[in-house]
């Protein structure tokens, strides 16, 4: 192959060379596979309109409701629900011209009886047996507390007011500072937060924290809160047990007027095995929407497996993506489980070579429903953005199709979290190599843009803890006020604010932060489980530590801010190129340039260091903008950050570097 014929990933590295032909044969798939369905729908996002079609609609010609299904395996399908007391016999459905099951509810018959918010399943007779079954497409499913019974429920509200229909910024092209959140574990009491409560409580701290976006997490219909949103059920249905749709509409709308970006933690890499509640065997057969047998089942994760080659698969998740941009204005989507969407190994495996990604073990149907879904997005709205979670490094990910990748705006740093954690279990402070994290930091894909953060809710979960308890442990419990002097906390609080910077200032091109972890939110996250008696005190988040003016959880927050504010008023995540200054092994210091910023990071347990030098690229007089050490910070205010630093003619600047400490520089004059 001719490198003038070579794909764009593949002429800016030259390693993929071999694979070029695997590429161009993906490219070559999708393009085939969109003109299809383009021959038939027109377009992708027509194709991508079955939700308008399939489920409850109402047809205004034919004034009335239809019911459609997609269940090719079914003997028989009956409606039935509070309009009929609940008749399982009353109601059939018959299969259409394109061999869909339906059913029309005149309006004049039905108006008193098909009513918004009464209950509804549909009968299933298959060669499994007759079963009561929630509608695949649903868009509002609710549970009977009672007898923990789950139903659809017909939801016929009036048109949302949007009065906020979009952030008002080009979220594609922007620095991105995500707050990822819960709404049920987002307040502080113990029990479920719901969507209105999120929008005026917590979108305000998110807001003053200058974060621009928030990633939404379980919001998609799962019967088992304990399973954090990741065993959805009901792919249209936002979680009831939080509140409204229209109460989830007002959590966007309301973020928009805060010029808050929404994006959508969608899970489209599996779905819960129940048979009453989600689609598994909905038809009678294993492979409807899922792969048959053991390829259908993820053993880890106890959940079902998509066929995403099957056309139905394919429009089903491309409408449900149309779906939430559309009806709910979310700005994007963060695809949960791509590395095992994308693997017949789910990941588990080392990816320490290019046959990894490029071999039978890919699924390569997969690999074209993600460029379609990032081709949909697009067509949408242009300034919505998609977000891999992939730890397997795949090459392309978030390069664009015709570039020869997936597709995706971003990728997630998913090592970086992973390496924290290792760090701080397995390594001594005075281990701490600064040439190690470097190349963890800075190992990444060129032209690959990539979302970094220091710590994962997974991390958080029960059996680990969050950073901020891996360096202070139960000390948090006991030295938490600010006249406490305590060692093991005024070190925790040190490093808490270094692995922040150095995550956000070296780790990608846009950053994140799970909730509450910004002021270091003490112990873990346990949701509600017979193993702790269904308890909540560990589903939620403590904001009164936060804002309590005695304890040291303020220096942290206060940081946090200071530290977004510093990046984002600087441009810094929106230039690629880090500069490497000086890698100082013996004082265990770290200097770098990006974006005109100097960094300076101090990771000696003991040795502050009067008049330590180094070169800058410009000449000239700097300010201090960032200063770890300061008092406000929960620093011992060592530095003085009035000074004025100016070049020595062989443009060196000379500082003082307190031990533990990290200090921001911007050239002034």
């Amino acid at each position: 192959m001719n490198s003038e014929k070579l794909l764009p990933l593949v002429q800016d590295d030259l390693w993929l060379k071999p694979y070029a032909p695997y590429l161009q044969a993906r490219l070559n798939n999708y393009q085939i596979q969109l003109k299809q369905i383009e021959s038939v729908y027109g377009s992708v996002s027509n194709f991508a309109d079955a939700y308008r079609y399939y489920g409850v609609n109402f047809d205004k010609e034919k004034n009335g409701w239809y019911y459609r299904e997609w269940a090719p395996g079914a003997k028989a399908l009956f409606l039935t629900g509070d309009f009929n007391d609940w008749n399982r016999a009353s109601h059939p459905l018959a299969k259409n011209k394109n061999g869909d099951w339906e059913i029309f509810l005149p309006f004049e018959q039905y108006q008193h009886t098909f009513l918004h918010q009464s209950k509804i399943k549909v009968h299933v007779i298959s060669t499994i047996g007759s079963h009561d079954r929630i509608p695949a497409y649903i868009t509002r499913v609710v549970q009977d507390t009672s007898n923990n019974d789950f139903s659809g429920q017909l939801w016929f509200s009036n048109p949302f007011d949007w009065t906020h229909p979009n952030p008002n910024f080009d979220i594609a092209n922007e620095q991105l500072f995500i707050y990822e959140a819960h709404v049920g574990m987002a307040q502080e009491r113990e029990g479920v937060g719901t969507y209105l409560e999120f929008a005026t409580e917590i979108l305000p701290r998110i807001k003053l924290g200058g974060y621009n976006a928030i990633q939404l997490m379980a919001v998609m219909e799962h019967p088992y809160y304990g399973s954090f949103g990741y065993h959805v059920s009901n792919f249209f249905a936002p979680s009831s047990r939080f509140g409204t749709p229209e109460d989830l509409k007002t959590l966007i709308n309301t973020a928009h007027s805060l010029g808050i970006a929404v994006i959508m933690d969608i899970v489209h890499s599996h779905a819960v095995k129940n048979f009453a509640e989600g689609l598994n065997e909905f038809d009678g057969t294993q492979n409807q929407y899922f792969h048959e047998g053991d390829r259908g089942y993820h053993t880890a994760w106890d959940s079902k497996l998509f066929n995403y080659g099957k056309w139905e698969v394919k429009q089903f998740f491309l409408s449900n993506i149309k779906y939430w941009l559309q009806e709910f204005n979310f700005d994007g989507f963060r695809f949960d489980g791509v590395t095992s969407m994308l693997y017949h190994h789910h990941g588990y495996t080392t990816f320490d070579n290019y046959d990894k990604y490029f071999s039978g073990d890919v699924d390569s149907d997969c690999a074209t429903y993600l460029q379609l879904a990032n081709e949909l997005i697009k067509n949408i709205n242009p300034k919505a953005v998609s977000i891999a979670e992939d730890v397997s490094g795949m090459p392309g990910i978030s390069r664009s199709v015709v570039d020869g990748g997936l597709g995706f705006d971003y990728r997630l740093a998913m090592g970086l979290p992973d390496f924290w954690i290792k760090i701080l279990k397995e390594k001594q402070d005075e281990e701490w190599d600064i040439f190690e994290l470097w190349h963890v930091l800075t190992n990444r894909r060129a032209k690959e843009k990539t979302i970094a953060y220091a710590e994962s809710h997974d991390q958080a979960m029960v059996g680990d803890k969050t950073i901020a308890f891996w360096l202070m442990d139960s000390a948090m419990y006991f030295h938490m006020l600010k006249d406490d002097k305590d060692i093991i906390i005024e070190r925790g609080i040190a490093l808490h604010k270094l692995i922040r910077l150095i995550t956000i200032a070296l780790g990608g091109d846009s950053y994140l932060n799970f909730m509450g972890n910004e002021f270091g939110h003490p112990e873990w996250i346990d949701f509600p489980r017979i193993g702790n008696n269904w308890s909540y005190k560990h589903a939620r988040r403590q904001w009164t530590l936060a804002d309590s003016p005695r304890l040291k959880y303020q220096f942290l927050g206060t940081f946090d801010k200071k530290m977004v504010e510093c990046i984002k008023e600087n441009q810094v995540l929106s230039v690629e190129v880090v500069n490497q200054i000086n890698m100082d092994n013996l004082n265990n210091v770290m200097v770098f340039e990006r974006n005109n910023l100097i960094f300076v990071f101090n990771f000696d347990v003991r040795k502050s260091i009067f008049g330590y030098k180094f070169k800058v690229p410009l000449a000239g007089k700097y300010q201090l903008l960032l200063n770890s050490d300061d008092i406000e910070f929960g620093g011992f205010g060592r530095i003085d950050n009035t000074i004025e630093y100016f070049t020595s003619e062989n443009s060196e600047l000379s500082i003082y570097l307190t031990n533990r400490t990290a200090l921001v520089f911007k050239k002034v004059d």
